[in-house]
This record gives C-alpha cells, sequence and structure tokens, in this order.
C-alpha cells in the first residue's frame, strides 16, 4: 500500500510539473503582449503637446524603436485623439469660409453689377458650391492632400477617394488635433470659394452653361495641382512643411493658391470672351452699394476663419494671424478711400469696400509669418498698389474686368505672395525658425524648413528669391491651362448668350426670375 501510495503521488507531481510551467509561460507571453502603460509624466507632455499644438508621441520618445514606432497596440488618452479646442475652432473657420461665399461674396459681387443680372451671381456661387462639393468628395481631396506626386508632382494621389479612410481621427500630416474629415472640410470651403472669385471678371456676359464647364476643368487643372504643390504635406513648394521642396516657398493661406490662380485665370477669361456690350458707352454703375458693403463686412468677417483657421488650431500662430488680418485689412481699407479723395476728389463707399477686400487678399499668404508692422507695411502697399490698377492700368489697357477681380485678386495675391518672403518674421512662427542647434546639429533631425533652407533664407533676407520662383510657376499653370480650358469650353458650348440674352439680363433669360419686382 505504502509503495503505491508513493507510486500516484509522483505521477501526479510528473503530471502538474508541465501545467506549472505551462502557466508560468502563459504568464510570461501575456506579460510580453501588453504593451506598457504611459506613466504620469507621459500623460502631462500629450497634454502640454495639445496646449501647444504639437505631437503627443513626442513625450514618448524613449518608447519608439528605431523608425519612431510606438509598441503595438500601445494606448493613451491623447494619441490619435481630436483635441476639442481646436477641433471646434477648426469646425466654426469652415463655417466662417463658407460664409466668405454665402451669402458675403454672393452679395458684394451681387450688388456691384446691374440689376438684371444680380441673380445670375447668386446662381453662379450656389452651384460652385455644390459642384465642388461633390469634386472634393469624388477625388479633389485626395489630389490635393493625399500623398504621392502623379502627373510630374501636380496631383498627389487617389488613395483618398470618396473620403476613404478620412475619419474622425487626426492626419499628422496636417495635424495632430483636428479630426481629418474636419480638416477636409476647412479646405473644400477654399476650393468653393476660389473659382467664384473669377466670376467678378466675367459677370453679365458668360453663359451659365459655360460657366459649369469652365468650372468643372478649372479645378482640375488648375486649382487641384496648385493647391497640392503648395500645401500637399510632399507638395514641391511646400517649405514649410516639406523638407525636399524643391522651392521653398510660403503660402500661410492661399495668396498664390487662392488669390493668383483665380485672379490671373480671371483677366484671361476676360479677354478671351471680350467686353460686356455697352462697355464704355453705357452706365454700368453697381447697382446696390449698400449690398456690396454688407457683403464686404461678411467676407471680413469671415476672413478670420479663411487666415487664422489656416493655423490648424487655436494657438499661437493662430492668434498672429488673426492679428495681423486686422491690422493689414484696416489700413488698407484706409489708404484706399483717401487715395481716390486725394486724386479723384471724393472718397468713395466703394473704395473703402475694395481697400477692405485688398488688404484681406494681400495678408493672406503673410498672416502666420509676419509681425504687426510687417502687416501695417503691407496694408498700405494693399491700398495702394491694388488701387492703381483698378484706377489707372484698367483705364491705359481697356480690358473688360467687371468686378476689379484682376486687380485686387491677381496683383494684391502676387504682391502678398512676394512681400511674405520680405516681412517673414520667424519669431512668430516657430515651424520656420531653424532649429538645427536643438537636434545636435544633426539635419535629419531639424524640421523642415531647415532642412530645405528656408529656415536660413528667412535669415538672411533672400525668401522673396523663393517666393519669385513660386510666382511664375503660379502665373504660367493659371494663364496656360486657364487659355487652354477657355478655348475648350468655347468650342463646346460657346462662351457668350445672345445678344438679346445679354441685353435683356442673364437673371430673367437663363433663371427666369428676377431680383426686383416693381409695383
Amino acid at each position: 500500500m505504502m509503495k503505491k501510495t508513493i507510486l500516484v503521488l509522483g505521477l501526479a507531481g510528473f503530471l502538474a510539473v508541465p501545467a506549472g510551467f505551462a502557466a508560468d509561460a502563459g504568464a510570461a507571453a501575456d506579460a510580453v503582449a501588453k504593451p506598457p502603460e504611459p506613466t504620469l509624466e507621459q500623460r502631462v507632455g500629450g497634454l502640454e503637446a495639445y496646449i501647444l499644438n504639437g505631437d503627443p508621441s513626442a513625450a514618448l520618445a524613449a518608447l519608439k524603436d528605431k523608425d519612431g514606432n510606438l509598441p503595438k497596440d500601445f494606448r493613451m488618452a491623447t494619441l490619435g485623439t481630436p483635441g476639442p479646442g481646436h477641433n471646434g475652432w477648426q469646425m466654426a473657420s469652415a463655417a466662417l469660409v463658407l460664409f466668405m461665399t454665402l451669402p458675403g461674396l454672393a452679395l458684394f459681387y451681387g450688388g456691384l453689377v446691374r440689376r438684371k443680372n444680380v441673380l445670375s451671381i447668386c446662381a453662379q456661387c450656389f452651384f460652385i458650391t455644390g459642384l465642388v462639393t461633390i469634386l472634393w468628395w469624388f477625388c479633389g481631396y485626395s489630389m490635393v492632400f493625399g500623398k504621392g506626386n502623379s502627373l510630374f508632382g501636380l496631383w498627389g494621389s487617389l488613395d483618398k477617394m470618396f473620403l476613404r479612410h478620412v475619419t474622425s481621427a487626426p492626419n499628422p500630416d496636417y495635424s495632430f488635433w483636428v479630426s481629418e474629415n474636419v480638416y477636409a472640410m476647412y479646405q473644400l470651403m477654399f476650393a468653393i470659394i476660389t473659382p467664384a472669385l473669377i466670376l467678378g471678371a466675367i459677370a453679365e456676359r458668360m453663359k451659365f452653361s459655360a460657366v459649369c464647364l469652365f468650372v468643372t476643368l478649372w479645378m482640375f487643372l488648375v486649382y487641384f495641382p496648385q493647391g497640392h504643390m503648395v500645401w500637399g504635406i510632399d507638395g514641391r513648394m511646400n517649405g514649410v512643411w516639406n523638407p525636399k521642396a524643391s522651392i521653398h516657398a510660403m503660402d500661410f493661406a492661399g495668396g498664390t493658391v487662392v488669390h493668383m490662380t483665380s485672379g490671373w485665370s480671371a483677366l484671361i477669361l476676360c479677354l478671351i470672351l471680350g467686353k460686356r456690350l455697352g462697355f464704355g458707352k453705357e452706365n454700368m454703375a453697381p447697382h446696390n452699394m449698400v449690398l456690396c458693403m454688407v457683403g464686404t463686412g461678411m467676407l471680413w468677417v469671415g476672413w478670420y476663419g479663411f487666415n487664422a483657421g489656416s493655423a490648424v488650431g487655436a494657438d499661437v500662430i493662430a492668434a498672429n494671424a488673426f492679428t495681423t488680418t486686422t491690422l493689414a485689412t484696416a489700413v488698407a481699407s484706409f489708404v484706399w478711400p483717401m487715395a481716390e479723395w486725394l486724386f479723384r476728389g471724393k472718397p468713395s463707399v466703394l473704395g473703402f469696400c475694395s481697400g477692405a477686400v485688398a488688404g484681406l487678399v494681400v495678408i493672406t499668404p503673410a498672416c502666420g509669418f509676419v509681425n504687426a508692422t510687417g502687416a501695417v507695411g503691407i496694408g498700405i502697399a494693399a491700398g495702394l498698389i491694388p488701387w492703381f490698377f483698378c484706377f489707372k492700368v484698367k483705364s491705359w489697357f481697356g480690358y473688360d474686368d467687371a468686378l476689379d477681380t484682376f486687380g485686387v485678386h491677381a496683383i494684391g495675391g502676387t504682391i502678398g505672395a512676394l512681400l511674405t518672403g520680405v516681412f517673414a518674421d520667424a519669431s512668430v512662427n516657430s515651424n520656420t525658425a531653424n532649429n538645427l542647434a536643438d537636434v545636435g546639429n544633426k539635419l535629419e533631425l531639424a524640421n523642415p524648413a531647415t532642412q530645405n533652407g528656408l529656415a536660413q533664407a528667412i535669415a538672411h533676407g533672400t525668401q522673396w528669391l523663393a517666393q519669385l520662383e513660386a510666382i511664375g510657376v503660379t502665373l504660367v499653370l493659371a494663364i496656360v491651362g486657364t487659355t487652354i480650358i477657355a478655348l475648350v469650353v468655347k468650342a463646346l458650348v460657346g462662351l457668350r448668350p445672345s445678344e438679346e440674352v445679354e441685353t435683356l439680363g442673364l437673371d430673367l433669360a437663363e433663371h427666369g426670375e428676377e431680383g426686383y419686382h416693381t409695383a
């Protein structure tokens, strides 16, 4: 009996050993598989990154591998999560930029045309809003902000077609704290207003069907390529964020992307289209300056979303952009009518409105890169140079830029792009400062502006040369692209309505409505 008892106990012990080893191995495997928990210090570092609109993963450098990747399944509340304040400001900014088109631009342009064409402006603005939104969802966002330089670097990629994989999580290429779907909607509003600006040069004399086809083609051949080159994370002219940019240009909120492309395209289109019937012979004064003034006020208010919102976060750079936008716009709205008063004898309401818009245009590319004094200098230039083009140059050459889109947006955008390089101040935007010393003089670890030479150009006062290069590329793209598109549209559907329709007015002839009814 004793032998049997010892044998049974020995056998039980033998069988228990593998089970114990298996339990220990399982516990060890669990320990290996389970990612480390973030420490209190790392959590606080993530919150500090939120306050500074920075990278929350920077606080986790000790956990990253040689490729900069965190352990698999590692979780921290501030990683991959939109920040409420930054996200809220971006949504508000998107609404403000849409407000610039509907109703701001519609009222501004609508008040400047004759009463028989006021609804045509409203209809075109609404049409562009719907069309561009569809194109943006289909492939526009992907072509501008997708990674990859297809077609010689003119477009991004098609990876984000139909806004595929564009979710409420941030895309760290563009923001650590703003949802990518919010960012996509914010950038959509820029894509909407840009072709709408062209309407000012060809107002009262282009068929609605021609506008529809022209805008569709123009988005693909001009706006999407320019947007990608300047704002895409690997864009060839994105000097602030692409370390390999071939032209280290600066464009904070759209001097080249929005105003130069629309303004120079507007000039080419109005030249191909020809003058309005009776131009230079009939009175073509604005039919309602009150509407124009109200529209101007809406544009100014909305422009804070346009400029300060381009910081993609409610941070110190946004605050600087808000300040410089206010200063430049106010100065220009003062200088333009004062120039009128001096040379024409009276300061007009149209002068106040035009000066404000010119100030907004010229400060746009510079607002996040210049200080307050630079903004005042830009405001003076905005009040004088576009005024001279609208007052003198337009009459010298006799082109029919109906609502001064070329004089304000093309000239203003070009001057603004150049002055950005002249007045750039790295102390107001750390992304443009040389940080080589902060990373142990290792160039590969420095910020993109240091790697591509932008920071050095600002420090040496030569950034205006890179701005000239970007201006040249933008001019070629806008002028050549618009010429081709206009000729194609002219061949397919024609550009102008009949003389009878133009005389009657586009409101009744093309939309079957009138803006005003007399008793």
